[in-house]
């Protein structure tokens, strides 16, 4: 038989050449005449399909060199150079002098140094004159230069200062010329399409020591973000003066921007409060502007974890996860019970529902995310490579038990073995650029790990069926007949319920699933709102018991050996649920929590590397998660 042998040089003047069309529309390959289809006769099915086909992750909250409480505390050397540069996987080398490097870069990252005292650190090492010319600067540079004493003194000052908004001195020039730096490296460093660097700062509002920080994350790039300098808490300690800026930086550049609430958990019962923070009953008004600029809400961190509390969720057994609860952020106030309310996430999406009925809007009506709030400028979340948040909880032996907040009350002490591996954002987007991922978080297609990459996606419709889990088309089919996670349904069809459909993939890395749950929310006629978990799809063959509960999947951690096995649980869970309790008269919310097998935590591994005995009150193993954004649902 005959055959034809194509050579490499015709292939290249061929297949690999631009294709040439004739005038009938027609193009010559290989001696053939191939018709060109027409905009009407596109072969490829994925043509103008817009919607998001990966999850991408990254970190919204990170502290380097020029924020003063990583400056002041051991990060001397690192800028945000170095944070682009190792989030987008390169090495580094630590402030301890250690090399560090991801095991996978991050996809974005946001570096995000507090707007009090912008730039601070550097300039005060260097002898900035600005700041020797005042007296406390003078002052704080003596102290400074005395060693780790005097840098803690000038670090309790400075908190001092933020506790009772109060500037130290004026250092306006500093922070402007700190703040062009910081845009003009993020526009470096960002590269559409491959690796996001976004523009933003913290707003650090502490007042009492009650924790109401806000990420101020743009879109935008230098030319919009470089018309102003950050807007601090010296400014102003209420969200609503921070919402007003904001307002009028938009209407100023015409850009873009959003606020992000974080570390509810340590707020007193300000951040989800039901009234102002003047004390004042919220309005409408309040509603509509906090629900323009705050779409997410970060919910896992360093400083634990802000989902639910087991006094609030006393029928949830996974409540109790990374809880911080003694006291506030600076360890001054002790958590009472009748803050916790205002402190969560889950009970603040209840109370949203209800002031929505009083007020049109839903104030608190916010997606989920994670970031890690490290002060290290390495956005680190893996237990089993924890490099600390802070630079003095960077790898050593004896840093399970130092302070991370020291209280007066010692109760209300807070130490290194508390801290937690915690976060990373996932951000279901278009494209990897700011303007993709900034919209994917406007939409709330988003969701917090405490760290693994677990994929998550559900949809929420009302004529899902249990074969549309298998699916080729899954993804495609969920957003025409449903919405993604961060939507919307209204108004139930007469008979219909709610149908989710949920697909959760591990960690590649990492460990096997455990089980997937729904948290739904609701509010009943009288207006008081309500919750329950449902267990809707887990590994093995365990089955509910007689009081409702799944039992444990069991365990192959090892605390000695800082190891497990992944020889129980599943990689993929997938499933078809529909909500058994539905009354289409109800204001609701449903939200998907992922739990993984029993690990170790990062403490285990530290005692393991360092040959330690640690007390017998640290946490050695937990079962790591990803929340979902809810969608809600309105008659």
């Amino acid at each position: 038989m005959n055959k034809r042998i194509i050579s490499a040089a015709f292939l290249a003047a061929t297949i690999l050449q631009p294709a040439v069309y004739a005038k009938d529309q027609s193009v010559n390959v290989l001696g053939h005449n191939i018709e060109k289809p027409n905009s009407q006769m596109e072969y490829s099915p994925h043509i103008n399909k817009g919607f998001p086909q990966k999850v991408l992750w990254g970190d919204t909250h990170l502290h380097t060199t020029y924020s003063p409480d990583a400056g002041m505390v051991g990060n001397f050397n690192l800028g945000p150079e170095d944070a682009y540069r190792f989030a987008r996987g390169e090495q580094v080398r630590a402030n301890n002098g250690m090399q560090v490097k991801l095991v996978r870069p991050l996809d974005f990252l946001a570096v995000t140094d507090h707007a009090e005292y912008y730039g601070l650190i550097p300039a005060l090492r260097a002898g900035d004159p600005s700041i020797l010319s005042q007296e406390v600067g003078r002052r704080w540079y003596k102290l400074f230069n005395e060693g780790a004493e005097g840098q803690y003194k000038v670090l309790l000052e400075f908190a001092d200062t933020l506790n009772n908004n109060t500037a130290a001195f004026n250092a306006e020039d500093i922070r402007r010329s700190t703040w062009e730096m910081e845009n003009r490296v993020a526009d470096e460093y960002n590269e559409p399409g491959k690796f996001t660097a976004f523009i933003g700062y913290e707003w650090t509002s502490t007042p009492a020591g009650d924790n109401l920080h806000r990420i101020v994350l743009f879109k935008d790039d230098a030319k919009k973000t470089g018309q102003i300098i950050p807007f601090s808490s010296f400014d102003s300690t209420d969200p609503e003066d921070l919402w007003d800026f904001l307002a009028k930086y938009e209407a100023k550049t015409g850009g873009q921007v959003m606020a992000i609430p974080h570390n509810s958990n340590v707020s007193g019962g300000l951040m989800f409060d039901t009234k102002t923070l003047k004390g004042k009953k919220l309005t409408k008004a309040y509603a509509e502007m906090r629900a323009r600029f705050e779409r997410i809400h970060e919910m896992t961190q360093m400083k634990g974890d802000s989902e639910t509390h087991p006094k609030l969720s006393p029928d949830d057994e996974f409540a109790n996860y990374e809880t911080w609860d003694k006291g506030n952020l600076t360890g001054v106030t002790a958590t009472t019970d009748d803050m916790l309310p205002a402190m969560y996430a889950r009970e603040s999406l209840k109370t949203g529902m209800k002031l929505e009925k009083k007020l049109g809007v839903n104030p608190f009506k916010t997606g989920f995310i994670g970031s890690t709030d490290s002060h290290t400028s390495l956005s680190t979340a893996g237990e089993d490579n924890f490099f600390g948040k802070l630079s003095q909880l960077e790898p050593n032996a004896s840093r399970w038990e130092h302070y991370t907040i020291k209280s007066d009350t010692p109760e209300l002490s807070t130490y290194g073995s508390d801290t937690t591996a915690s976060g990373l954002a996932a951000v279901w987007a278009t494209e990897n650029t700011r303007a993709g991922i900034f919209e994917a978080m406007q939409r709330r297609e988003v969701y917090a790990s405490t760290g693994p990459r677990i994929t998550v996606r559900v949809f929420a419709g009302w004529d899902f069926v249990e074969t549309d889990i298998h699916r080729s088309n899954f993804a495609q089919y969920g957003y025409e007949n449903g919405v993604p996670m961060g939507g919307d349904l209204t108004k139930a069809p007469k008979g219909k319920t709610p149908h989710l459909l949920i697909r959760t993939l591990r960690d590649p890395d990492g460990a096997n699933l455990d089980r997937v749950q729904v948290v739904k929310g609701w509010v009943d006629k009288k207006g008081d709102s309500h919750e329950k978990v449902f267990d809707v799809a887990w590994s093995g063959d365990r089955k509910i018991n007689s009081k409702g509960k799944l039992p444990a999947v069991g365990n192959t951690v090892n605390i000695a050996d800082a190891s497990y096995t992944n020889t129980i649980g599943e990689p993929l869970i997938f499933t078809h649920w529909k909500d058994p309790q539905f009354d289409p008269a109800q204001n609701a919310f449903y939200y998907v929590r992922v739990l993984e097998i029993p690990t170790p935590r990062w403490t285990a591994y530290d005692a393991k590397r360092f040959g330690i005995k640690m007390d017998k009150s640290v946490l050695n193993e937990h079962q790591e998660r990803a929340y979902t954004s809810a969608i809600w649902y309105t008659p």
